[in-house]
């Protein structure tokens, strides 16, 4: 994984909570975005820990072009609803906030490296209360493209299910899970499984036929 933060203390602090951890190996440092998204391409991690606030390019312009090259997890200090708007729209697999506990974070980087989606709590309420805020009247999406096994890893998703739990559901591998999930967000043009999670929500799929 790559760690993208301007502070070097707090950098220095990541890699050596992450780096310690069993599986997870650290395989670069950045201080800006700029530096995150071109050593991404480069090294090309399974993830990217990405702070927002960093000069030059900042953490939601580098979500937004590291996307299709790696998952990418946010990590910032401020709760702020742009800031979660903006890493989601984005593509971020991931947004937590810099008070998580260690145990929390390197567990977060395992499920997103797995091609889950996490969220804080805080964060997870405040998408939550946004939706059911939203318009009564929505056109649903079209999904007219996706297989009907498609159409049930779609709805796994917006159950919040990780790629292991849909594997159960649907009695299917975890690496098969992963392919029907890019697949859907590939024909459903969406940047990370969390936006696909909100557009089956807004789908009102029902139960599964």
């Amino acid at each position: 994984m790559l760690v993208a933060d301007d502070h070097a203390a707090v950098r220095a602090g990541l890699v050596m909570i992450l780096g310690g951890a069993p599986g997870v190996r650290v395989v670069g440092e950045a201080g800006d975005g700029e530096a995150a998204v071109r050593m991404a391409r480069e090294l090309r991690p399974d993830v990217v820990l990405m702070d927002v606030r960093m000069p030059g390019v900042d953490g939601i312009e580098a979500t937004r072009r590291l996307a299709g090259v790696c998952e990418v997890l946010v990590l910032t200090t401020f709760d702020l609803d742009e800031y979660v708007r903006g890493a989601l729209r984005a593509g971020a697999a991931g947004f937590l906030l810099k008070s998580v506990e260690a145990p929390a974070l390197v567990d977060a980087v395992r499920r997103v490296a797995a091609g889950d989606g996490v969220l804080a709590p805080s964060v997870t309420r405040r998408v939550m209360r946004e939706f059911a805020a939203g318009p009564a009247a929505r056109a649903k999406p079209d999904l007219g493209a996706l297989t009907d096994r498609e159409v049930d890893v779609l709805r796994c998703l917006g159950e919040g299910l990780s790629n292991a739990q849909i594997g159960t559901r649907l009695r299917i591998g975890e690496t098969t899970v992963k392919t029907h999930v890019s697949r859907v967000l590939m024909k459903l043009d969406l940047r990370s499984r969390v936006q696909a999670a909100l557009l089956a929500q807004d789908a009102d799929l029902g139960p599964p036929g």
